[in-house]
């Protein structure tokens, strides 16, 4: 993609094509403004936009990704990771990886994110499961889950929401 055809608007959060633009063009500009937006400093105060941001990022993935939003002590992103590729229908996540992550950033707490290959983002019994196991292992260095976000072409769905944090 060449960036000179993008350039930004009059209007704040507008910009003007100087140039006809494919739609790869358009995916990898719509997947580098998402991740503009969970940019270090930036607080996370619109939950559905967080999550607009997560489904471009990790919908079109066909296999599992489990990636880590990290969070200073007022919310704002410390960075997002993607850190345990699977195959189409699971991904192996290692408590013990997601806790040294943290730690590694400092992070006071988390949003843990997946997503679905299938399109569907209803958690499933073992999504839940693991949401309850890295809650343990987050809670022995003071690390806290504010939710566990399943990603799928319908759409995201929280756990927190659903109650299972």
């Amino acid at each position: 993609m060449k960036f000179h055809k993008l350039r930004a608007g009059e209007v704040p959060g507008t910009y003007v094509m100087e140039s006809p633009v494919t739609e790869a063009d358009i995916l990898h500009m719509a997947r580098q403004l998402a991740r503009k937006r969970l940019a270090k400093g930036r607080p996370l105060t619109d939950p559905q936009s967080v999550f607009a941001h997560l489904q471009t990022l990790l919908q079109d993935y066909p296999h599992e990704v489990f990636a880590l939003l990290l969070l200073d002590t007022r919310h704002r992103v410390i960075g997002f990771h993607e850190l345990f590729r699977g195959t189409l229908d699971g991904a192996s996540v290692y408590p013990r990886e997601v806790v040294k992550l943290t730690l590694e950033h400092n992070a006071a707490a988390v949003i843990l994110v997946h997503n679905h290959p299938s399109g569907d983002p209803e958690p499933s019994n073992a999504d839940r499961h693991l949401t309850f196991k890295l809650k343990e292992a987050l809670n022995l260095v003071s690390v806290r889950i504010l939710d566990h976000i399943v990603v799928g072409t319908d759409g995201c769905v929280s756990l927190a929401e659903l109650g299972y944090l």
